[in-house]
C-alpha cells in the first residue's frame, strides 16, 4: 500500500522530483556545446564526436529496460539517490578528461544514470499527483536540456577552465540534490520482485501494432532530429557560419528544446491526431528553413528553422504517446514503452553516428542537406498514413 502524502508534502515531492529530472536532462545536454572545443583539442573526427554522444544513448536504454521499473519495488529514493551518485561520477569523469575513451566513459555512465533517473522521477511526479504528474513530466526533459544546452554554451565562452566549470557547477547542484533527498517523503512501500523488474518486457499488443507503425516514420525522424542536434549541430554551425562561439551552437540547440517544450503546452488541447499533423508539417517546414539557412550561411535563419522544428518535435512525441499508450492494457504498457523506447532511441543515436561517419567523406553540410531530407521523407510517409480513419479514430477514442 502506498503511503499517503499531505498536500505540503506531495508539493515538496512534486518540485523535487521535477527539478530533479531537469537537473539530469540538463547534465545530459550540457556537452553539446563542448563538442567543438573537445574536437580541437583531442583532434577528433565528427565519427568520434557522434561514437561519443551515441555512447549516452545505448547506456541509457540499457539502464531503461533494466533498472528503470526498480523503484516500483525499492521505493523512489533509494533510486533518485542512486541516479544522482552515478550522475556524479559521470560529471567527475568530464572534469578530468584527456581523450576520447574518457569522454566515451563519461557519457557511457552519464547515460547509465539518466535511464534510471527519469522513469524514477517521473514516477515520483505522478505519485505526487496523478493531474500535474503527466503534464510535467511530458516537457521536464525537454526544459532541463534547453538549460543545460544554454548554460553550458555561456559558460564555455565566457568563463574560465571551459572544459570544468559547467561540470563543476551542475557537481554542486547535484550535491545539494543529494542533500535534500532525506527531506522528500517515500512515495511507494517496499515490495518483492525486484530481480523479475530487471527483466526487459519488451510486447507491442495487437491492437496498439497498426497505430504504432503509422507514427513510427515521423517518430523516428523526431528522435533522428533531436540526435542531429545534440551531436553535430553546434559543429554544423560553426563550419557553416564561421562563428564558433559555442554560444551560437548550444544557444541554437537549446532553441530547438525551448520551442519543443512550449509546444507540448501549446498543443495539449488538441485531439493527439490533428497535433500530430500538424506538428509533422512543422517539423517539415522547420528542417527545410533549417537547410536554406546552412547553406546561404544565415544563422537567422538557422534560429528560425530550428524554432519552427522544435514545435514540431514537442508535438509530435506528446503525440505519439497520447496516441499508442491508451491502446494497451495497464498489464502491457510497460512492454509497449519499452518496444517505444527501443526504437526511438537507436533513432536518436544510430543516424547520427552514420552521419559522423559520412561527414569525413561527403562534407558536413552535404552530409546535413542528406540527413535533413531523409527526414523530410519518413516525415512525409507518416503523414499520408496518419490520415487514416484507424489512427484518428484510436486517438480520439
Amino acid at each position: 500500500m502506498n503511503p499517503t502524502l499531505t498536500p505540503q508534502a506531495a508539493t515538496r515531492t512534486t518540485l523535487f522530483s521535477f527539478t530533479g529530472a531537469a537537473l539530469i536532462s540538463a547534465t545530459s545536454s550540457a556537452p553539446t556545446p563542448l563538442y567543438p572545443l573537445y574536437r580541437s583539442l583531442f583532434h577528433l573526427t565528427p565519427t568520434m564526436l557522434t561514437l561519443i554522444f551515441g555512447a549516452y544513448a545505448f547506456a541509457l536504454l540499457a539502464a531503461l529496460l533494466t533498472v528503470g521499473k526498480v523503484s516500483d519495488y525499492t521505493g523512489r529514493r533509494p533510486l533518485m539517490l542512486l541516479a544522482l551518485a552515478i550522475n556524479a561520477v559521470a560529471l567527475v569523469i568530464f572534469m578530468v578528461a584527456s581523450s576520447a575513451p574518457t569522454l566515451i566513459a563519461a557519457r557511457l555512465v552519464q547515460g547509465f544514470a539518466t535511464g534510471i533517473a527519469l522513469p524514477t522521477f517521473g514516477a515520483s511526479l505522478i505519485d505526487a499527483s496523478k493531474t500535474r504528474g503527466p503534464l510535467l513530466n511530458s516537457f521536464t526533459a525537454f526544459l532541463g536540456m534547453t538549460l543545460g544546452t544554454l548554460t553550458g554554451g555561456i559558460l564555455v565562452s565566457f568563463a574560465p577552465f571551459p572544459t570544468v566549470t559547467i561540470y563543476a557547477l551542475l557537481m554542486v547542484l547535484m550535491i545539494v540534490a543529494m542533500a535534500l533527498l532525506p527531506l522528500i517523503p517515500e512515495t511507494i512501500a517496499p515490495q518483492p520482485g525486484v530481480l523479475a523488474a530487471l527483466r526487459p518486457q519488451v510486447s507491442i499488443p495487437r491492437r496498439a501494432l497498426g497505430p504504432l507503425l503509422k507514427v513510427t516514420p515521423v517518430n523516428i525522424s523526431t528522435w533522428m532530429l533531436g540526435g542531429f542536434y545534440l551531436s553535430l549541430m553546434p559543429t554544423m554551425v560553426a563550419n557553416a557560419t564561421g562563428l564558433t562561439s559555442p554560444f551560437i551552437g548550444g544557444s541554437i540547440v537549446a532553441t530547438l528544446m525551448l520551442s519543443a517544450t512550449a509546444a507540448v503546452l501549446l498543443f495539449r488541447p488538441l485531439p493527439p491526431a490533428r497535433a500530430l499533423v500538424i506538428g509533422t508539417l512543422m517539423l517539415m517546414a522547420g528542417v527545410s528553413v533549417t537547410l536554406t539557412g546552412l547553406s546561404l550561411h544565415s544563422v537567422a535563419l538557422l534560429y528560425l528553422g530550428t524554432a519552427i522544428a522544435g514545435q514540431g518535435f514537442g508535438s509530435i512525441f506528446s503525440s505519439v504517446l497520447k496516441i499508442i499508450m491508451p491502446l494497451a492494457e495497464s498489464h502491457e504498457r510497460a512492454g509497449l514503452f519499452s518496444a517505444f523506447l527501443i526504437k526511438s532511441y537507436l533513432a536518436f543515436a544510430l543516424p547520427a553516428i552514420a552521419a559522423g561517419i559520412a561527414a569525413p567523406h561527403i562534407g558536413l553540410t552535404q552530409t546535413a542537406w542528406f540527413y535533413g531530407m531523409t527526414l523530410i521523407v519518413l516525415a512525409l510517409v507518416s503523414l499520408l498514413a496518419v490520415r487514416g480513419r484507424a489512427l484518428a479514430g484510436a486517438a480520439c477514442s
